[in-house]
Formats: C-alpha cells, structure tokens, sequence
C-alpha cells in the first residue's frame, strides 16, 4: 500500500528572522521525514516547501505556526501544490534569502 505525498507551500509571517527559525525548521523537517526548503524572503516572511506524507506534512505545518522560542508567528498561509509542480526532493534545506 503507497502512502500519499502532498507537497504544500508555506509563508509564514511574523517575527521569524533573526529567531533560527529555518534551522529549527530544517530540524523539524528532518525529524519527521519531510522533505524539501525553507528560505527567508527579503521582506520579512520565511518561505517553504514540505513534501511527504500527510500526517508527517501536517506535524511541519502545525509547528510552523509555533516556530522556536523566540519567532512571534502571526500568520501561515498554506498552499496545496501538486507534487508535480516541483522536482521530489531528497532531505530538507536551508536556501538563501530571495
């Protein structure tokens, strides 16, 4: 029996830069299968894509909405994205700033 793979886009807005918030999120990721990016976006959101199974995709979007100690997220906007639209990723990375 295959597991279903989702693949959703994330923005996330708040105080999430200068917090390690992509770090703690790769670290996450990594923790519960998840692959894919996060990145920060020069105006101030931080950007990412969880591919994986829904249960494990879920667990990264409900931290997201936490974050580490110090981010102050106001709001996450999810995406549902078919995993086609984006090449299957191997882990979960950090990408510079866009």
């Amino acid at each position: 029996m295959m597991i279903a793979e989702l693949t959703r886009h994330l923005l996330i807005e708040g105080r999430v830069q200068g917090v390690y918030y992509r770090a703690s999120m790769v670290e996450q990721a990594t923790r519960l299968g998840v692959r894919g990016w996060v990145r920060n976006l020069r105006d101030g959101p931080v950007e990412a894509v969880v591919q994986g199974p829904a249960d494990a995709v879920q667990a990264v979007i409900d931290w997201a909405q936490r974050g580490p100690a110090q981010a102050r997220v106001t709001r996450v906007a999810v995406a549902d994205m078919a995993t086609a639209e984006f090449e299957a990723f191997e882990g979960f990375v950090q990408r510079g700033t866009a």
